[in-house]
């Protein structure tokens, strides 16, 4: 065992600190007497620490299995830093050539090698684990660990296999590390990899420097944050986004607004992926606009603001991403947009999957939903979701605690609460127990009889939302706890059982507000939409390329993304299906819609996919008569801005029903008006951009042609003749 102070000799030699943080101490000798040891960590806590210096103490080499290539590379680059060989750190993955992999065993064989990075999926390659028997491994390290539960907000399959494939490999001690896991995911990943009488390290995962608040997520969102990242001059920030569309879309609106920013997700190119990556590091751009593939060991100390655009699918994720803000211990302010149909959105995404996958979806959204509408102090509600009590009333330091609300007296609500769930014996969850307070009649309460029951319809009057505020907060009491191996069965505590003996007056603060503003889903639809099944959608993409190819079109002109990401949703399979999808009329479906059917079909069949019949595209049926009486008009010639004024339209709301029109496949000729008002040298200019595009947009038409010398109205005059002759 190592003294305290060849420990710190060694942490500065190697590694240059004169001191350790937190329990890495104790972790570190915990690991060096060979014991199995359990690390939870907030991010920026310094767990990397924890194996890297107990690897170079120890005879042999050091296994990290680890789930991201830009992960392991950066940390391999750290540990060479520190070190005058290069050959002390390696990483394998399916990055490297074979004579890479080549070189990497020989410094291995050696004995040069410390610290090996394998991916998981690597580990499972027959020729790596023939070559690591052969080796003296000193410890195992399974880095990221939360990968491993289904209840973790990054699982992957792979990693339920590591266990079986240490015992293959040869046995050496364990260490597991995350930054984030609930009691269930803890327990979750000890009895997986076989640790459960590991020495557990548990730091607190309160990081008192971060402030969080969620604003309502409304149609000036863009602006809002627009104006919120001005704010903020120079300093560093990210945007989580859930879809790579939106990441995309975003990166470009704000680049537009002079913001210095740059996209990042897992299909961009790799190299530019890095590239954008390495900017931010490197300060030469101020934001990154991502999916949640960014960050993971990323450590940019001086990230002062985390947005989330999307609000995400589980609160392990926002912790997670929340965590990457303020590393050094400055300031990092984290604001979400949240919008009730947001989650609603991915709720419908999970349709289709294995019932108990769509559970524990659920149950993670809902635990998300309540953490954004509750007005309760955000950091308590956090750190209770962690297994970890915040004894203050108020951090001081949230939008909830900043600006807190009234209370209102719910001895009476608890009360009822109490005795509804001893009258269901404890088998239910909080929505089942509000339908019953409610008294609505779904056909579970129904089913299980509960609409007899004596507190059947006793809080009718009261809102909903109000009665899972006071579930919600019985819960941060101590007064109930969730069963989460049951998917949230609601269970009263000794404390709660207490409290029905001897009842008191129980404070309960009403949830926050958010108004859902109605949107029609039209063909323009520029918003958050998302493919519900990214392969689908790629698969879809691809095809349209290979078809504009062979038909010397631009792929816009065969169908609009919108209108792919709409057929990886619903999953059209008929041809009066296909014609339902935005932008899609009867003339696009007869002239390429065959193939696309043919594909999706094909699809469906061999994921075995439920198609959501509920999650029909909205079409915008009661305009078809305006579109109708257009195309009438412009047979007959009558001037466009004549037809505007006779229809009570501005000419660019006539312009988008005109677009729309055109989108969806009818050919329709505006020669004679464009003879008109266009000198015909400059149609043509217009008309050869789009047959070279890339993209139907109009803002990089303007920037390629040049806003001086072209109007927005020009162009899209132009884009309308181009798509009626071309892809009609």
């Amino acid at each position: 065992m190592a003294t305290h102070s060849v420990l710190t000799e060694h942490l500065k030699k190697h590694f240059g600190f004169d001191g350790f943080k937190g329990n890495q101490e104790a972790i570190i000798q915990n690991v060096l007497e060979g014991r199995d040891t359990f690390v939870l960590m907030p991010t920026g806590g310094g767990k990397s620490l924890c194996y890297q210096l107990p690897s170079l103490l120890m005879d042999g080499t050091a296994i990290v299995i680890s789930p991201l290539i830009a992960l392991m590379k950066n940390q391999v680059d750290a540990m060479r830093n520190f070190s005058e060989e290069d050959g002390i750190a390696h990483f394998i993955n399916s990055s490297l050539t074979r004579q890479a992999i080549d070189q990497v065993k020989a410094d291995i064989v050696s004995g040069k090698t410390k610290l090996l990075y394998v991916a998981p999926e690597s580990l499972t390659k027959e020729e790596n684990i023939e070559f690591l028997k052969q080796l003296k491994i000193s410890f195992y390290a399974v880095d990221e660990a939360h990968c491993i539960s289904e209840w973790g907000h990054d699982f992957r399959p792979e990693y339920r296999r590591i266990r079986p494939i240490i015992n293959e490999i040869g046995h050496a001690p364990l260490i597991a590390l995350t930054a984030t896991a609930t009691p269930k995911v803890q327990h979750d990943i000890q009895k997986n990899l076989g640790m459960l009488n590991a020495n557990v390290f548990k730091s607190s995962f309160n990081r008192a420097n971060l402030y969080y608040e969620v604003r309502p997520k409304t149609k000036d969102v863009e602006k809002d944050l627009i104006k919120y990242i001005r704010s903020q001059a120079n300093k560093s920030g990210i945007i989580y986004c859930l879809s790579r569309k939106k990441v995309e879309e975003l990166a470009e609106t704000l680049s537009m607004n002079g913001i210095s920013c740059l996209p990042y997700h897992a299909g961009m190119d790799s190299a530019v992926r890095s590239e954008n990556q390495d900017k931010f590091l490197m300060e030469k751009v101020q934001v990154i606009v991502a999916t949640i593939a960014f960050g993971m060991g990323i450590d940019k100390p001086d990230v002062r603001f985390v947005i989330h655009y999307d609000m995400p699918k589980s609160l392990e994720g926002y912790y997670q991403e929340t965590g990457r803000g303020g590393r050094d211990g400055g300031e990092g302010q984290c604001i979400a947009f949240y919008a009730y149909k947001d989650l609603d959105k991915l709720r419908k995404f999970m349709q289709g999957k294995p019932v108990a996958e769509q559970e524990i979806g659920n149950q993670l959204l809902l635990e998300t939903q309540a953490y954004a509408e509750s007005s309760v102090c955000r950091r308590k509600l956090l750190l209770h979701y962690f297994g970890e009590e915040y004894e203050n009333d108020n951090c001081a330091c949230c939008d909830n605690c900043m600006k807190p609300k009234k209370t209102i007296e719910g001895q009476e609500l608890l009360t009822l609460v109490f005795e509804t769930i001893l009258a269901v014996r404890e088998k239910f969850k909080a929505e089942h127990i509000v339908d019953i307070l409610k008294g609505n009649e779904t056909s579970d309460v129904k089913s299980y009889q509960h609409d007899e029951l004596e507190t059947f319809s006793s809080a009718s009057d009261e809102d909903e939302k109000l009665l899972h505020a006071v579930i919600r907060q019985a819960m941060l009491a101590g007064f109930l706890s969730k069963d989460i191996e049951n998917y949230g069965l609601l269970k009263i505590t000794a404390a709660g059982k207490a409290y029905i003996k001897k009842p008191t007056p129980f404070p309960v603060v009403k949830d926050n507000e958010f108004e859902d503003e109605d949107e029609e889903t039209t063909v323009k639809s520029s918003g958050g939409t998302c493919a519900a099944d990214d392969v689908l959608f790629s698969i879809l993409k691809d095809l349209r390329k290979k078809l504009s190819k062979k038909l010397e079109v631009p792929p816009f002109v065969i169908f609009q993304d919108p209108s792919l990401e709409a057929m990886a949703t619903t999953y059209p399979i008929s041809m009066d299906e296909l014609q339902n999808i935005p932008g899609v009329g009867a003339g696009k479906a007869k002239r390429y819609g065959e193939e696309f059917l043919k594909v999706i079909k094909e699809h469906v069949r061999e994921n075995e996919i439920i198609r959501p019949e509920d999650l029909r595209v909205r079409t915008v049926a009661n305009k078809s008569k305006l579109k109708v009486s257009i195309i009438q008009s412009i047979d007959r010639k009558i001037a466009l801005d004549d037809i505007a004024m006779a229809k009570g339209l501005e000419i660019s709301e006539l312009l988008d029903e005109i677009e729309a029109i055109v989108y969806s496949g009818t050919k329709i000729n505006i020669d004679y008006f464009l003879d008109e008002v266009m000198d015909p040298d400059r149609v043509d200019e217009i008309f050869e951009y789009f047959n070279s595009a890339e993209t139907d947009k109009i803002e990089p038409a303007l920037r390629e042609l040049g806003e001086d010398d072209f109007s927005e109205e020009e162009i899209r005059l132009v884009r309308i003749k181009f798509l009626s002759e071309i892809g009609n």
